[in-house]
């Protein structure tokens, strides 16, 4: 079985891909080399999407200078969104270390909830996993939804984890 497991910056992300490998992962782990296709262990993927840098613009005609990025604004976005994956992998490292899977990685640069979807295409993925911010209902009709996006239009099963709530609300 091959799984997508998309991660952001969020804690939620994170969770999910506890999740997943406590509950798919280590649940259905055999320790010795399987015999046959139905037998070998899942695959593990985290993609992690990078949304493209955006030009401002304004729709409102504008009296006197527009600014747009410069080079070097455009070039430090860069560096910070290449930092930015650089911590989001090395979490995911660290937790797959922590329970000895291996997990293959990949970072991709585009509107998150797109590119996901076609990653799971192109990975002929069996499930996506995904984690739930929990926007509300006017913010999520407002922003969209990663998760919800991924339900309508990704060709396998997609599995939403949603965090535990917190005990100190």
């Amino acid at each position: 079985m091959k799984v997508l497991v998309a991660i952001d910056e969020s804690e939620g992300s994170l969770y999910a891909l506890q999740w997943t490998i406590e509950n798919i992962f280590l649940d259905h782990g055999t320790t010795v080399a399987p015999s046959n296709e139905e037998d070998r262990p899942p695959i593990i993927t985290v993609v992690h999407v990078q949304p493209p840098f955006q030009q401002p613009y304004t729709a409102i005609p504008v009296r006197g200078p527009v600014l747009f990025a410069t080079p070097a604004v455009m070039e430090s976005v860069k560096k910070a969104q290449e930092q930015s994956a650089s911590e989001v992998l090395s979490r995911v490292s660290k937790l797959c270390q922590q329970y000895m899977i291996k997990a293959e990685t990949m970072v991709i640069r585009g509107n998150p909830k797109e590119m996901i979807v076609e990653a799971v295409e192109q990975m002929n993925a069996d499930l996506l996993v995904v984690g739930s911010r929990g926007l509300g209902q006017i913010k999520r009709a407002l922003l969209g939804s990663v998760s919800d996006y991924c339900v309508h239009h990704a060709k396998c099963p997609v599995l939403i984890v949603r965090p535990p709530k917190s005990s100190d609300k």
